[in-house]
């Protein structure tokens, strides 16, 4: 059975979203936050640099098991001010309802390499 979905993006479209790899280095509580989450603070390696972003995934992940590992993220939208937390890129994650699962590389690789 074949998934629709109402936005259907262009290839040209697809393309503009710059998906990559980074690794969490910091991770604290976001008391703040409406829904229970993290603010992460990811590598993305030298030509991204350091960036911040806040994650609902107190579910799943203990703040110091997400220490070192490496996920993806979208590092090109617009910031986005979240309470007094500035977010610089969006985690992602598989979500069902409130559980989410970080995406992850099963191989170490280069921070910074962009998803195709």
């Amino acid at each position: 059975m074949e998934a629709h979905f109402e936005n259907n993006l262009s290839w040209h479209d697809f393309e503009k979203v710059a998906m990559c790899v980074g690794t969490i280095i910091e991770a604290n509580d976001f008391p703040e936050a409406i829904k229970p989450a993290y603010q992460l603070t990811i590598d993305f390696g030298k030509k991204i640099g350091i960036k911040k972003s806040s994650a609902q995934i107190t579910k799943r992940y203990s703040k110091e098991e997400l220490i070192g590992k490496q996920i993806i993220a979208v590092v090109n939208f617009p910031k986005k001010q979240i309470g007094k937390f500035m977010s610089e890129c969006l985690v992602l994650g598989s979500v069902n309802e409130d559980d989410i699962v970080l995406l992850t590389s099963d191989l170490i690789v280069e921070n910074g390499l962009r998803i195709g």
